[in-house]
């Protein structure tokens, strides 16, 4: 059984047990999070697709992690006119793991 949830404006995939990394929630560690957000729902090679979400479905997980991605440097420059900015950033996230499927 998987369901295929929306968070964040991305969409994940995710099964019982699978642990995702998604944009931050305002949740703290060992909270348990509820996406209703859930697009498609196969079980047992039945698949349930919504307009858009479907009914009555919903993902329950667990905060494991709140932390930040890995430092990309974000490099500007222009050609033979002595213009460069350096920048850095860090992407927050949050790391989920997925405890059911209700529905």
């Amino acid at each position: 059984m998987y369901a295929v949830i929306e968070t964040g404006g991305k969409q994940y995939r995710v099964q019982e047990g699978d642990v995702v990394f998604v944009e931050k929630l305002d949740a703290n560690e060992g909270d348990v999070v509820n996406f209703d957000k859930v697009l498609v729902l196969s079980d047992e090679g039945n698949i349930n697709a919504g307009k858009p979400y479907v009914e009555g479905v919903k993902v329950e997980g667990t905060v494991m992690k709140q932390g930040k991605a890995k430092k990309i440097v974000v490099f500007k420059y222009k050609a033979k006119k002595n213009y460069r900015k350096k920048q850095g950033h860090r992407q927050p996230f949050t790391k989920v793991k997925i405890e059911k499927i209700i529905g």
